[in-house]
């Protein structure tokens, strides 16, 4: 890059064994790691990887199991707040309807089984006696 016609690299650095030609200047030093085999070859393999989208599971599978809840919580939590339709609604009106129908036909077969003399004293029980019948205790 050059400005007001002097080029950057030309110019002189303010430190004077900087720009000394005969000095040696530093390299970077290289990373063992990096340039092992090894890591190539693992680096390489998980460039393809990537790019054919098969990459290796980031996440361990209890994560993924609980991120997967945590979305099926949400779905379900979206599904109860939006508007039913009439047909969800007429559906839920004869569910019910069902439901109490059902109900009372458990109830209609246990009074049919049950005696009419407990009938009669549950009946008794729920009719107040006046004071001069109570027992005084």
């Amino acid at each position: 890059r050059t400005t007001a016609g002097v080029d950057s690299h030309t110019t002189a650095h303010p430190d004077p064994l900087i720009n000394n030609p005969s000095l040696i200047t530093p390299r970077k030093l290289t990373n063992p790691v990096r340039e092992s085999k090894n890591h190539q070859d693992l680096h390489r393999e998980l460039l393809l990887s990537h790019n054919r989208g098969t990459a290796p599971e980031q996440k361990p599978e209890l994560q993924r199991v609980m991120e997967q809840r945590e979305l099926g919580r949400l779905r379900e939590q979206k599904e109860a707040q939006r508007p039913k339709s009439d047909l969800e609604q007429e559906l839920m009106k004869r569910q019910q309807k069902l439901e109490q129908y059902e109900k009372e036909q458990v109830k209609m077969k246990e009074e049919k089984t049950v005696p009419e003399f407990v009938k009669v004293k549950e009946n008794l029980r729920k009719i107040p006696l006046p004071d001069a019948f109570r027992k005084d205790s």
